[in-house]
């Protein structure tokens, strides 16, 4: 086996039927700056520095179903954000555009949609 070569994960990308509408949602959520924007591609930084958040347009996006059932679309990927309040950031997340959907695997957990249906999850 050959030697891995240094490798750093940077940045996390959401497809979306519009870049620029998911980024503005998420610019709400966390708080974070715009550090580049291109017509398809948006991508978002924490103030303080860290793993980035990037949209881009995919126009044959399918929304994920959740709770996901056979036959539906699956979620691929799901970010789990720390909170230190969970109904305050509950609370907060559906003022900005987030969904609270019934079903809630977890008591300490909440598992919310943004506009375009991707799961994210506040976790105390």
């Amino acid at each position: 086996m050959a030697e891995r070569p240094l490798m750093k994960l940077t940045t996390t990308v959401l497809d979306a039927p519009s870049a620029e509408d998911l980024a503005a949602f998420y610019e709400r959520l966390l708080g974070w700056t715009r550090r580049e924007k291109e017509a398809d591609w948006v991508l978002l930084a924490p103030p303080e520095g860290g793993h980035w958040l990037a949209f881009q347009d995919e126009p044959a996006y399918v929304r994920p179903v959740w709770p996901a059932g056979p036959g539906d679309q699956q979620m691929s990927v799901h970010l789990d954000i720390k909170v230190d309040d969970l109904e305050a950031a509950v609370g907060y997340a559906v003022s900005v555009g987030a969904t609270l959907p019934d079903f809630q695997p977890q008591d300490d957990v909440r598992v919310l949609l943004d506009p375009d249906g991707h799961p994210f999850c506040f976790y105390l």
